[in-house]
């Protein structure tokens, strides 16, 4: 095994751990969901209208996107709180592969993200949803989600090794609540004015939203929209790469800088 796979898998390890240890901040990150299906789904639910679909059907993917989203939050908190308690420090002492701590937290954090959908699908049954494309295509779409959750947490992780503090990190963390609001996660960006259309239909989670809602069977891509909802998965993938591409080395780079 190598270096970086076994070193990851041990910090895998302690994530889960830490996890487990902290039981308040899981129910808590995974009840919002299934509070904001239930508000949303019910008391906003009459007053909108989706061509196509019952709105708790539009709102359930919206919402796993949402979620997903939330790994910048988790990923900053979670990275700054262990640079300012010194842990990140004493990790640093350790002949381990320097991305194998970002690393083994984004996995974990993935795992957890995977484990806590299962209570919010069962919910969404529970008020209408179904999966009404193919299994393969639902499969594609779940993988897809957790990519995203992956990508969004590492840019959490380096914000977070940024910032170094973790009162900076909540609230700025708390910013990231934002990024769903303007985007098709809880409505669609066809009666939006023309700016903050064109703004909200290139958020990324505008675009993943849209993959899934389509690979689910539950709405198509709308006609007219820009690139990223029109060509959903497509864009999707695209976005999961760029974020990759840009925050995982600045998440290893900004952890190996400490050593300096």
């Amino acid at each position: 095994m190598s270096t970086l796979a076994y070193d990851g898998t041990a910090m895998l390890g302690r994530q889960l751990r830490r996890t487990r240890n902290s039981p308040g901040l899981l129910i808590l990150t995974q009840s919002m969901p299934v509070s904001m299906l239930l508000f949303f789904g019910y008391v906003f639910g009459s007053a909108l209208a989706v061509p196509g679909s019952e709105y708790r059907s539009f709102l359930v993917p919206g919402l796993l996107v949402a979620t997903a989203a939330g790994g910048v939050m988790t990923g900053m908190f979670q990275s700054a709180q262990d640079a300012h308690r010194g842990v990140t420090d004493r990790f640093r002492t350790l002949p381990v592969s320097r991305a194998a701590v970002p690393a083994g937290q984004a996995v974990a954090d993935v795992l957890v993200t995977a484990a806590g959908a299962v209570p919010f699908l069962l919910v969404g049954l529970a008020v209408g949803w179904r999966v009404e494309g193919g299994a393969l295509a639902a499969a594609g779409g779940f993988g897809l989600l957790l990519l995203f959750r992956f990508a969004c947490v590492w840019a959490g992780i380096y914000l977070g090794l940024l910032t170094r503090n973790e009162e900076a990190a909540g609230q700025l963390g708390g910013a990231t609540f934002l990024l769903p609001l303007l985007s098709s996660a809880y409505i669609p960006t066809t009666g939006l004015p023309d700016g903050v259309r064109t703004a909200a239909e290139w958020n990324p989670v505008s675009a993943v939203a849209t993959a899934l809602r389509d690979l689910f069977g539950n709405a198509p891509a709308p006609e007219g929209a820009a690139w990223p909802m029109a060509h959903p998965v497509a864009g999707s993938l695209a976005w999961c790469a760029v974020l990759l591409a840009v925050f995982v080395p600045l998440a290893v780079r900004q952890y190996a800088r400490g050593e300096r």
